[in-house]
Protein backbone atom coordinates (compact mmCIF):
# COMPACT_ATOMS: atom_id res chain seq x y z
CA UNK A 1 0.00 0.00 0.00
CA UNK A 2 1.57 3.04 -1.01
CA UNK A 3 1.96 6.30 2.32
CA UNK A 4 -0.14 9.55 1.08
CA UNK A 5 1.26 12.05 3.20
CA UNK A 6 -1.72 14.40 2.11
CA UNK A 7 -4.02 11.75 3.45
CA UNK A 8 -2.37 11.11 6.56
CA UNK A 9 -2.93 14.76 7.72
CA UNK A 10 -6.15 15.48 6.92
CA UNK A 11 -7.14 12.23 8.85
CA UNK A 12 -5.00 12.47 11.44
CA UNK A 13 -4.70 16.36 12.13
CA UNK A 14 -3.96 15.99 15.58
CA UNK A 15 -1.23 13.05 14.96
CA UNK A 16 0.41 14.88 13.13
CA UNK A 17 1.01 18.32 14.58
CA UNK A 18 1.84 16.13 17.80
CA UNK A 19 4.59 14.53 15.66
CA UNK A 20 5.94 17.56 14.35
CA UNK A 21 6.11 19.19 18.29
CA UNK A 22 7.68 16.10 19.08
CA UNK A 23 10.63 16.53 16.13
CA UNK A 24 11.36 19.70 16.76
CA UNK A 25 11.56 19.48 21.05
CA UNK A 26 13.96 16.64 19.64
CA UNK A 27 16.33 18.62 17.86
CA UNK A 28 15.85 21.47 19.86
CA UNK A 29 17.13 18.80 22.84
CA UNK A 30 19.14 16.88 20.94
CA UNK A 31 22.71 18.42 22.33
CA UNK A 32 21.44 18.12 26.03
CA UNK A 33 23.60 17.41 28.83
CA UNK A 34 22.81 16.38 32.48
CA UNK A 35 24.65 16.35 35.48
CA UNK A 36 24.63 17.63 39.57
CA UNK A 37 25.60 21.38 40.99
CA UNK A 38 26.39 21.79 44.61
CA UNK A 39 23.69 24.53 45.75
CA UNK A 40 24.46 26.81 48.45
CA UNK A 41 20.49 27.64 48.47
CA UNK A 42 19.51 24.53 49.47
CA UNK A 43 22.41 23.03 50.93
CA UNK A 44 21.92 19.94 48.22
CA UNK A 45 23.29 19.10 44.75
CA UNK A 46 20.82 20.03 42.21
CA UNK A 47 19.91 18.78 38.56
CA UNK A 48 21.16 20.88 35.70
CA UNK A 49 20.40 20.06 32.08
CA UNK A 50 22.71 21.90 29.51
CA UNK A 51 21.13 22.28 25.68
CA UNK A 52 23.10 24.05 23.25
CA UNK A 53 20.95 26.25 20.59
CA UNK A 54 21.35 24.53 16.76
CA UNK A 55 22.06 27.91 15.65
CA UNK A 56 24.43 29.12 18.59
CA UNK A 57 25.28 32.85 19.31
CA UNK A 58 28.42 33.50 20.52
CA UNK A 59 30.37 37.19 21.71
CA UNK A 60 33.50 38.49 20.35
CA UNK A 61 35.55 35.77 21.55
CA UNK A 62 33.62 33.15 20.33
CA UNK A 63 32.27 31.82 23.65
CA UNK A 64 28.51 30.88 24.13
CA UNK A 65 26.06 33.64 25.46
CA UNK A 66 24.29 31.25 27.62
CA UNK A 67 21.28 31.72 30.33
CA UNK A 68 20.79 30.19 33.40
CA UNK A 69 17.42 29.32 33.80
CA UNK A 70 16.22 29.13 37.82
CA UNK A 71 13.14 26.45 37.73
CA UNK A 72 10.75 24.89 39.83
CA UNK A 73 10.96 27.37 42.52
CA UNK A 74 9.56 27.51 46.07
CA UNK A 75 7.43 30.84 45.18
CA UNK A 76 5.12 32.03 42.31
CA UNK A 77 5.96 31.73 38.42
CA UNK A 78 4.63 35.33 37.34
CA UNK A 79 5.22 34.64 33.32
CA UNK A 80 2.55 32.17 32.43
CA UNK A 81 4.51 30.44 29.81
CA UNK A 82 5.58 27.14 30.61
CA UNK A 83 9.60 26.17 31.23
CA UNK A 84 9.80 24.01 28.34
CA UNK A 85 8.14 26.70 26.06
CA UNK A 86 10.74 29.23 27.30
CA UNK A 87 13.23 26.88 27.13
CA UNK A 88 12.74 26.46 23.25
CA UNK A 89 12.11 30.34 22.64
CA UNK A 90 15.50 30.83 24.25
CA UNK A 91 17.32 27.82 22.04
CA UNK A 92 15.31 29.13 19.26
CA UNK A 93 17.15 32.58 20.29
CA UNK A 94 20.65 31.08 19.61
CA UNK A 95 20.86 31.45 23.64
CA UNK A 96 23.14 28.35 25.19
CA UNK A 97 20.30 27.26 27.87
CA UNK A 98 21.84 25.48 31.26
CA UNK A 99 18.17 24.44 33.40
CA UNK A 100 18.39 24.73 36.86
CA UNK A 101 15.78 22.49 38.93
CA UNK A 102 14.99 23.15 42.53
CA UNK A 103 12.57 21.13 42.72
CA UNK A 104 10.30 23.36 44.94
CA UNK A 105 13.09 22.87 47.39
CA UNK A 106 11.88 25.62 50.70
CA UNK A 107 15.17 27.61 50.14
CA UNK A 108 14.63 28.44 45.87
CA UNK A 109 13.14 31.68 47.21
CA UNK A 110 14.39 35.48 47.96
CA UNK A 111 16.82 35.98 49.99
CA UNK A 112 18.62 32.66 49.89
CA UNK A 113 18.55 32.36 46.50
CA UNK A 114 21.12 34.86 45.84
CA UNK A 115 23.96 32.58 46.98
CA UNK A 116 23.40 30.66 44.15
CA UNK A 117 23.24 33.71 41.83
CA UNK A 118 26.76 34.62 43.19
CA UNK A 119 28.16 31.31 42.86
CA UNK A 120 26.95 31.10 39.35
CA UNK A 121 28.45 34.25 38.10
CA UNK A 122 31.46 33.75 39.59
CA UNK A 123 32.01 29.91 38.50
CA UNK A 124 30.87 31.40 34.58
CA UNK A 125 34.05 34.24 35.34
CA UNK A 126 36.63 31.39 36.15
CA UNK A 127 35.65 28.98 33.68
CA UNK A 128 34.32 26.29 36.02
CA UNK A 129 30.65 26.46 35.80
CA UNK A 130 28.96 22.87 34.96
CA UNK A 131 32.28 21.81 33.78
CA UNK A 132 31.62 24.42 30.85
CA UNK A 133 34.96 26.93 29.70
CA UNK A 134 33.26 28.45 26.75
CA UNK A 135 30.07 30.19 28.28
CA UNK A 136 30.37 33.68 27.24
CA UNK A 137 32.06 35.96 30.26
CA UNK A 138 30.02 39.42 29.46
CA UNK A 139 27.13 37.72 28.05
CA UNK A 140 25.95 35.38 30.25
CA UNK A 141 22.56 35.74 32.37
CA UNK A 142 20.37 34.06 35.51
CA UNK A 143 16.93 34.22 34.64
CA UNK A 144 14.45 33.06 36.85
CA UNK A 145 11.64 30.71 35.52
CA UNK A 146 9.24 32.66 33.70
CA UNK A 147 11.05 35.42 32.63
CA UNK A 148 12.68 36.20 29.04
CA UNK A 149 15.27 38.72 27.65
CA UNK A 150 15.56 41.38 25.36
CA UNK A 151 18.87 41.46 24.21
CA UNK A 152 20.86 44.94 22.98
CA UNK A 153 17.94 47.12 23.05
CA UNK A 154 19.41 50.68 21.76
CA UNK A 155 18.44 53.52 23.67
CA UNK A 156 20.57 56.54 22.29
CA UNK A 157 23.26 56.70 19.86
CA UNK A 158 26.71 58.33 21.14
CA UNK A 159 28.13 60.94 19.70
CA UNK A 160 31.99 60.40 19.02
CA UNK A 161 33.03 63.94 19.92
CA UNK A 162 32.11 64.17 23.28
CA UNK A 163 35.30 61.81 24.55
CA UNK A 164 37.06 61.61 21.59
CA UNK A 165 38.58 58.35 22.04
CA UNK A 166 39.72 56.09 20.14
CA UNK A 167 40.61 59.06 17.56
CA UNK A 168 39.52 56.71 14.65
CA UNK A 169 36.10 56.19 16.20
CA UNK A 170 33.61 59.18 14.28
CA UNK A 171 30.33 57.06 13.64
CA UNK A 172 28.26 57.02 16.47
CA UNK A 173 27.42 53.45 18.22
CA UNK A 174 23.95 52.55 19.70
CA UNK A 175 24.23 52.12 23.53
CA UNK A 176 22.57 48.84 24.53
CA UNK A 177 20.25 48.12 27.38
CA UNK A 178 19.35 44.67 28.44
CA UNK A 179 15.83 43.59 29.58
CA UNK A 180 14.85 40.70 31.80
CA UNK A 181 11.33 40.43 31.95
CA UNK A 182 8.40 37.66 32.80
CA UNK A 183 6.67 36.56 29.77
CA UNK A 184 3.22 36.65 29.08
CA UNK A 185 2.94 38.14 32.90
CA UNK A 186 -0.33 37.23 34.96
CA UNK A 187 0.41 40.90 36.73
CA UNK A 188 2.25 44.00 36.17
CA UNK A 189 5.51 44.67 37.77
CA UNK A 190 8.19 47.32 38.10
CA UNK A 191 11.26 47.18 36.97
CA UNK A 192 14.91 47.78 38.21
CA UNK A 193 16.58 49.77 36.00
CA UNK A 194 20.82 50.51 36.63
CA UNK A 195 23.68 51.84 34.28
CA UNK A 196 26.52 49.39 34.42
CA UNK A 197 29.96 49.84 36.42
CA UNK A 198 31.70 48.15 33.34
CA UNK A 199 32.15 50.31 30.39
CA UNK A 200 31.20 49.35 26.86
CA UNK A 201 33.47 51.40 23.88
CA UNK A 202 34.91 51.18 20.57
CA UNK A 203 38.17 49.91 19.97
CA UNK A 204 40.57 50.32 17.47
CA UNK A 205 42.77 47.63 16.69
CA UNK A 206 45.87 48.76 15.60
CA UNK A 207 47.00 45.00 14.32
CA UNK A 208 44.13 44.81 12.01
CA UNK A 209 44.02 48.09 11.63
CA UNK A 210 40.94 49.03 12.30
CA UNK A 211 37.71 49.30 14.62
CA UNK A 212 36.54 46.12 16.35
CA UNK A 213 33.80 45.52 18.11
CA UNK A 214 35.91 43.79 20.87
CA UNK A 215 34.82 45.89 23.51
CA UNK A 216 31.29 46.80 22.78
CA UNK A 217 27.94 45.58 24.98
CA UNK A 218 30.64 45.15 27.77
CA UNK A 219 27.96 45.85 30.54
CA UNK A 220 27.93 42.97 31.94
CA UNK A 221 31.36 42.09 32.13
CA UNK A 222 31.86 39.65 34.81
CA UNK A 223 35.04 40.55 35.88
CA UNK A 224 34.34 44.02 36.14
CA UNK A 225 30.83 43.79 37.61
CA UNK A 226 28.52 41.08 39.14
CA UNK A 227 31.35 37.98 39.41
CA UNK A 228 33.97 40.91 40.99
CA UNK A 229 31.81 42.64 43.68
CA UNK A 230 29.46 39.40 44.35
CA UNK A 231 26.86 41.66 43.10
CA UNK A 232 23.24 39.73 43.12
CA UNK A 233 20.77 42.51 43.19
CA UNK A 234 19.66 42.71 40.05
CA UNK A 235 19.57 39.17 39.09
CA UNK A 236 17.57 38.25 42.47
CA UNK A 237 14.80 40.83 41.84
CA UNK A 238 12.69 38.67 40.15
CA UNK A 239 12.15 36.66 43.58
CA UNK A 240 11.25 39.79 44.60
CA UNK A 241 8.26 40.56 42.07
CA UNK A 242 10.63 42.75 40.28
CA UNK A 243 11.66 42.99 36.27
CA UNK A 244 15.79 44.47 35.68
CA UNK A 245 17.18 45.92 32.96
CA UNK A 246 20.95 46.39 32.60
CA UNK A 247 21.94 49.39 30.13
CA UNK A 248 25.34 50.49 29.08
CA UNK A 249 27.61 53.14 30.65
CA UNK A 250 26.78 56.78 29.31
CA UNK A 251 30.27 56.94 29.00
CA UNK A 252 31.04 55.52 25.91
CA UNK A 253 34.60 55.12 26.09
CA UNK A 254 37.17 53.76 28.34
CA UNK A 255 36.96 54.31 32.27
CA UNK A 256 40.34 55.56 32.44
CA UNK A 257 40.48 57.90 28.47
CA UNK A 258 38.54 60.62 26.78
CA UNK A 259 38.96 64.14 26.31
CA UNK A 260 37.49 66.96 24.99
CA UNK A 261 38.01 68.35 21.32
CA UNK A 262 41.43 69.33 20.99
CA UNK A 263 41.91 69.05 24.57
CA UNK A 264 44.22 66.80 26.78
CA UNK A 265 44.71 63.33 26.72
CA UNK A 266 43.10 61.50 29.18
CA UNK A 267 41.29 64.62 30.38
CA UNK A 268 37.89 62.70 31.17
CA UNK A 269 39.67 59.88 33.44
CA UNK A 270 37.47 58.59 36.44
CA UNK A 271 34.61 60.30 35.16
CA UNK A 272 31.84 61.45 32.99
CA UNK A 273 30.06 65.20 31.70
CA UNK A 274 26.88 66.37 30.81
CA UNK A 275 24.57 66.86 29.18
CA UNK A 276 25.63 64.05 27.19
CA UNK A 277 25.25 61.38 30.19
CA UNK A 278 21.80 63.04 31.21
CA UNK A 279 20.83 62.88 28.16
CA UNK A 280 21.51 59.06 27.13
CA UNK A 281 20.10 58.33 31.12
CA UNK A 282 16.78 60.24 30.51
CA UNK A 283 16.66 58.08 27.47
CA UNK A 284 17.26 55.21 28.80
CA UNK A 285 14.53 55.41 31.00
CA UNK A 286 12.04 56.36 28.20
CA UNK A 287 13.00 53.50 26.36
CA UNK A 288 12.64 51.25 29.34
CA UNK A 289 9.31 52.42 29.99
CA UNK A 290 8.11 52.55 25.98
CA UNK A 291 9.22 48.59 26.21
CA UNK A 292 7.33 47.62 29.25
CA UNK A 293 4.38 48.99 27.97
CA UNK A 294 4.88 46.27 25.24
CA UNK A 295 5.33 43.65 27.47
CA UNK A 296 2.93 44.11 30.02
CA UNK A 297 5.27 45.61 32.46
CA UNK A 298 4.00 48.20 35.17
CA UNK A 299 4.58 51.96 34.71
CA UNK A 300 6.88 51.71 37.72
CA UNK A 301 10.24 52.12 37.57
CA UNK A 302 13.31 52.19 40.44
CA UNK A 303 17.22 52.99 39.78
CA UNK A 304 19.94 51.19 41.38
CA UNK A 305 23.55 52.64 41.44
CA UNK A 306 26.60 51.39 42.47
CA UNK A 307 29.82 53.62 42.02
CA UNK A 308 30.24 54.79 38.53
CA UNK A 309 26.32 53.20 37.74
CA UNK A 310 25.54 55.38 41.06
CA UNK A 311 26.81 58.42 39.52
CA UNK A 312 25.23 58.06 36.62
CA UNK A 313 21.75 56.47 37.79
CA UNK A 314 21.64 59.64 40.16
CA UNK A 315 20.90 61.74 37.12
CA UNK A 316 17.68 59.91 36.80
CA UNK A 317 16.16 61.16 40.34
CA UNK A 318 15.45 65.07 40.25
CA UNK A 319 12.51 67.26 39.23
CA UNK A 320 14.67 69.72 37.32
CA UNK A 321 13.23 69.98 33.18
CA UNK A 322 16.43 71.30 30.78
CA UNK A 323 15.73 70.93 27.31
CA UNK A 324 18.81 70.01 25.92
CA UNK A 325 18.40 67.40 28.08
CA UNK A 326 14.85 65.98 27.88
CA UNK A 327 14.75 66.93 24.14
CA UNK A 328 17.05 64.11 23.33
CA UNK A 329 17.13 60.86 22.43
CA UNK A 330 14.90 58.02 21.51
CA UNK A 331 10.51 58.33 23.16
CA UNK A 332 10.95 61.93 23.28
CA UNK A 333 6.88 61.71 24.43
CA UNK A 334 7.31 59.50 27.14
CA UNK A 335 7.79 60.15 30.44
CA UNK A 336 11.59 59.45 32.29
CA UNK A 337 10.54 60.30 35.97
CA UNK A 338 11.43 57.29 38.39
CA UNK A 339 10.07 56.59 41.76
CA UNK A 340 12.79 55.21 44.00
CA UNK A 341 16.33 54.99 43.81
CA UNK A 342 18.88 52.95 45.63
CA UNK A 343 22.44 54.78 45.25
CA UNK A 344 25.27 53.74 46.27
CA UNK A 345 29.07 55.26 46.00
CA UNK A 346 29.22 58.02 43.56
CA UNK A 347 29.74 61.47 42.61
CA UNK A 348 26.72 64.02 43.03
CA UNK A 349 28.08 67.19 43.15
CA UNK A 350 31.67 68.32 41.47
CA UNK A 351 31.58 71.35 43.43
CA UNK A 352 32.62 69.25 46.47
CA UNK A 353 36.01 67.43 45.28
CA UNK A 354 37.81 69.76 47.25
CA UNK A 355 36.26 70.03 50.35
CA UNK A 356 39.36 67.04 50.96
CA UNK A 357 42.51 66.99 49.22
CA UNK A 358 43.21 63.52 48.10
CA UNK A 359 40.71 61.94 49.76
CA UNK A 360 40.08 59.35 46.79
CA UNK A 361 39.30 61.63 44.19
CA UNK A 362 42.96 62.88 42.97
CA UNK A 363 42.01 62.36 39.30
CA UNK A 364 38.54 64.73 39.88
CA UNK A 365 41.09 67.28 41.26
CA UNK A 366 43.06 67.42 39.11
CA UNK A 367 41.71 66.96 35.88
CA UNK A 368 38.28 68.19 36.56
CA UNK A 369 39.41 71.98 35.38
CA UNK A 370 41.14 70.70 32.23
CA UNK A 371 37.25 70.44 30.71
CA UNK A 372 35.64 72.93 32.97
CA UNK A 373 37.81 75.31 33.87
CA UNK A 374 38.82 76.62 37.38
CA UNK A 375 36.02 76.10 39.83
CA UNK A 376 36.05 80.07 41.34
CA UNK A 377 35.65 81.06 37.59
CA UNK A 378 33.03 78.87 36.94
CA UNK A 379 30.80 77.63 39.16
CA UNK A 380 27.66 76.99 37.28
CA UNK A 381 28.95 75.07 34.90
CA UNK A 382 30.50 72.65 37.43
CA UNK A 383 27.19 72.34 39.32
CA UNK A 384 25.62 71.43 36.08
CA UNK A 385 27.78 68.09 35.72
CA UNK A 386 26.52 66.55 39.05
CA UNK A 387 22.27 64.99 39.73
CA UNK A 388 22.22 67.69 42.64
CA UNK A 389 22.31 70.63 40.46
CA UNK A 390 18.95 68.19 38.51
CA UNK A 391 17.35 68.30 41.76
CA UNK A 392 14.87 71.67 42.16
CA UNK A 393 12.34 71.22 44.56
CA UNK A 394 11.66 67.29 44.71
CA UNK A 395 12.91 63.94 43.91
CA UNK A 396 12.17 60.24 44.26
CA UNK A 397 12.32 58.97 47.44
CA UNK A 398 15.97 57.31 47.83
CA UNK A 399 17.92 54.78 49.60
CA UNK A 400 21.97 55.54 49.86
CA UNK A 401 24.62 53.09 50.98
CA UNK A 402 28.33 52.97 51.43
CA UNK A 403 31.37 51.61 53.72
CA UNK A 404 32.40 54.24 56.10
CA UNK A 405 35.96 52.51 55.12
CA UNK A 406 36.18 53.37 51.57
CA UNK A 407 37.27 56.56 49.99
CA UNK A 408 36.09 59.25 52.22
CA UNK A 409 34.87 61.34 49.37
CA UNK A 410 32.18 59.25 48.51
CA UNK A 411 30.58 59.61 52.35
CA UNK A 412 31.18 63.28 51.72
CA UNK A 413 29.44 63.19 48.15
CA UNK A 414 26.45 60.83 49.82
CA UNK A 415 25.85 63.05 53.04
CA UNK A 416 25.54 66.22 51.27
CA UNK A 417 23.27 64.52 48.63
CA UNK A 418 21.35 63.32 51.35
CA UNK A 419 20.74 66.61 53.55
CA UNK A 420 19.83 68.70 50.00
CA UNK A 421 16.86 65.54 49.95
CA UNK A 422 16.27 66.08 53.26
CA UNK A 423 15.56 69.85 53.59
CA UNK A 424 13.17 69.59 50.51
CA UNK A 425 11.31 66.69 52.13
CA UNK A 426 12.42 63.81 50.18
CA UNK A 427 12.04 60.82 52.05
CA UNK A 428 15.47 59.23 52.34
CA UNK A 429 17.70 56.59 54.26
CA UNK A 430 20.75 54.94 54.25
CA UNK A 431 22.38 51.68 54.84
CA UNK A 432 25.50 52.24 56.42
CA UNK A 433 28.52 49.83 56.66
CA UNK A 434 27.34 46.77 55.30
CA UNK A 435 30.55 45.55 54.05
CA UNK A 436 34.05 46.23 53.57
CA UNK A 437 35.30 49.22 51.48
CA UNK A 438 34.29 49.55 48.02
CA UNK A 439 31.30 47.22 47.85
CA UNK A 440 27.69 46.22 47.45
CA UNK A 441 25.71 45.12 49.89
CA UNK A 442 25.63 40.72 49.96
CA UNK A 443 24.48 39.43 53.06
CA UNK A 444 20.56 38.39 53.94
CA UNK A 445 20.06 41.87 55.78
CA UNK A 446 21.67 44.48 53.54
CA UNK A 447 19.87 42.75 50.62
CA UNK A 448 16.51 42.49 52.35
CA UNK A 449 17.18 46.26 53.57
CA UNK A 450 17.15 47.35 49.81
CA UNK A 451 14.65 44.72 48.36
CA UNK A 452 11.98 46.18 51.06
CA UNK A 453 13.01 49.82 50.07
CA UNK A 454 11.94 49.16 46.40
CA UNK A 455 8.95 46.78 47.67
CA UNK A 456 7.75 50.12 49.61
CA UNK A 457 7.74 52.33 46.68
CA UNK A 458 7.26 50.46 43.76
CA UNK A 459 4.97 47.89 45.23
CA UNK A 460 5.42 44.71 43.26
CA UNK A 461 3.03 41.87 43.66
CA UNK A 462 3.81 39.15 47.05
CA UNK A 463 5.24 35.96 45.49
CA UNK A 464 4.67 33.36 48.56
CA UNK A 465 2.61 30.52 48.00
Amino acid sequence: MKYNSISFLSQNPKKYIFSVILCLSFILNVNATTGKWNSKTTGTTIGYKITDSKKPITDYAGNYITIVYLENLSFQKIGRYSNKKNVNWLLSQGYRVIEMDYKKNSNAKALKINEDIIAINYSIASGSFCGLKNCSLYKSYVLFEGYRIARNVSYFIDDPKIYNSPEQYIVGDSLHMDIIYPANPKVNIPTLLSFSYSNSYAFYDNKKGKLTDAYKDQRLNLAYSLASFNDSFLEGAPANGMAWAIADHPKYCQWGKGKPENGPNDAYKSFQTNPDAAQKVKSAIRTLRAFAAQVGLSYQIGIFGFSRGSTAGSLAIGDKKINEIENAGFNINVSDDVQAAALGPGVFDYTLIYNTLDDGDKNLEQRCPWVWGSLEENQNLWKSMGASFLVEKMAAPTLFFYNTDDDHYYEDQINHFKNKLDNLGVPTTTLINYGKGHAIPQTDSSLNTLYSFFKKHLSPPKLDK
